[in-house]
């Protein structure tokens, strides 16, 4: 009988001992190794972090004002990603014009290329409101680090940016108006920044 309890005891130990094993087994942490400085003798680990941005709200004079900035904010939420837009197509369209041999080759894609973003953001650009628009112009100075007229001019030819400038100059927009981020345009780069960080 005692050797009986003994076994039993041992089969018990044995399943205990491996309860254990696999609870400390499934307990154990991934280890990471991080970059570290020794200052002074000691072993520092050195963990980078994100950059956190404290985010003011802006204080208003009054209703006119803040409706003003909201106003702000919802234009260039809107806009910005279609100015971004442009600078992809226009980096692309000059960078397979430089591959075509010669100017009548150069003109038909161009041709055909503004034929597809007339189909594309006519529409789009017809939703817009009158402010939107003079922020699309701004943006795009801003994305393209050229006004919207000096880009038509270097693409489309001198008669067509006149075309345009007096067309947009008929509502009171200004293709050869540029962003300003440090003077007139400081508000709107600040809101840009926001935006980008995901706070407004």
């Amino acid at each position: 009988m005692k050797c009986y309890r003994y076994i039993i005891l041992c089969i018990l130990l044995a399943i205990a001992s491996l309860q254990s094993e696999v609870s400390a087994q499934s307990y154990k942490t991934k280890q990471v190794a991080l970059p570290v400085e020794i200052y002074k003798g000691d072993t520092i680990p050195v963990v980078h972090l994100r950059e956190v941005y404290i985010y003011n709200r802006p204080k208003f004079k009054n209703r006119r004002q803040e409706r003003y900035y909201w106003r702000t904010v919802r234009d260039v939420k809107k806009t910005l990603p279609i100015a971004r837009e442009v600078r992809g197509i226009i980096i692309e369209t000059y960078e397979y014009l430089l591959t075509l041999p010669d100017e009548k080759a150069r003109e038909a894609h161009l041709a055909a290329v503004e034929k597809g973003m007339m189909a594309q953001y006519t529409p789009q650009m017809k939703k817009l409101t009158f402010s939107q628009g003079k922020m699309l112009i701004k943006l795009i100075d801003r994305e393209c680090e050229q006004t919207g007229y000096e880009l038509i001019q270097v693409f489309m030819g001198n008669f067509k940016a006149g075309f345009y400038q007096a067309f947009a100059a008929l509502f009171g927009a200004n293709l050869k108006k540029g962003y300003y981020p440090d003077g007139e345009d400081a508000e709107i780069e600040e809101i840009i920044f926001w935006v980008e960080q995901g706070v407004l």
